[in-house]
């Protein structure tokens, strides 16, 4: 793993993404060979270690204008919540199917196998959203979650994860989208 960001956050505070880092754990061959899952949920087991992981995305995005902060099912939610409160943004969640009460917009995933879903009315037309989540592999949740936000007239503004799988090249998928990241693996 390596200290990661985006080109304006090199040389940010490096302690703190050490220790995020430090607090993923890999799982080889889970949940099926050749994968590696990348286990977030020790940021959580510190909890000097969540408030930087929370406190790098904040310093990023407050004061920024940002009206919305979206949090993709589930450990996007982990996260998503705490910066929206902190920047002084809503939070929508954007969930799996069957999840959500009453009027929906649904987006199926370009891959077909899933779709995401959020409440009709939780988005404004020319909120600012910043799209949440744990992780970006191949870009295909993230890039879904875009198009739902922008049908709805949003501008996403950027897309936030913990962990980019770099290898897998998820941000090309996103196109024009910014991607900002804590910890990139290789």
């Amino acid at each position: 793993m390596a200290i990661a960001g985006d080109d304006s956050n090199h040389g940010v505070d490096d302690a703190r993404i050490a220790r995020i880092a430090a607090a993923i754990t890999v799982f080889p061959g889970f949940p099926k060979p050749g994968i590696s899952f990348q286990d977030v949920t020790g940021i959580f087991h510190k909890p000097e270690v969540f408030r930087d992981a929370i406190g790098l995305f904040v310093e990023r995005y407050k004061g920024k204008g940002i009206t919305l902060v979206a949090g993709i099912e589930a450990r996007g939610f982990f996260f998503a919540p705490t910066i929206a409160l902190e920047v002084g943004a809503k939070f929508v969640p954007l969930r799996k199917p069957r999840k959500l009460p009453g009027d929906l917009k649904e987006y199926s995933l370009e891959y077909g196998t899933d779709k995401i879903e959020m409440q009709i009315g939780a988005v404004e037309p020319n909120d600012r959203a910043i799209i949440v989540d744990d992780l970006i592999a191949t870009g295909g949740t993230l890039c879904a979650a875009v198009k739902l936000l922008e049908r709805a007239g949003a501008e996403v503004v950027e897309c936030s994860c913990v962990v980019e799988l770099q290898e897998l090249k998820g941000r090309e998928k996103l196109g024009k989208i910014p991607v900002f990241v804590l910890v990139e693996t290789n």
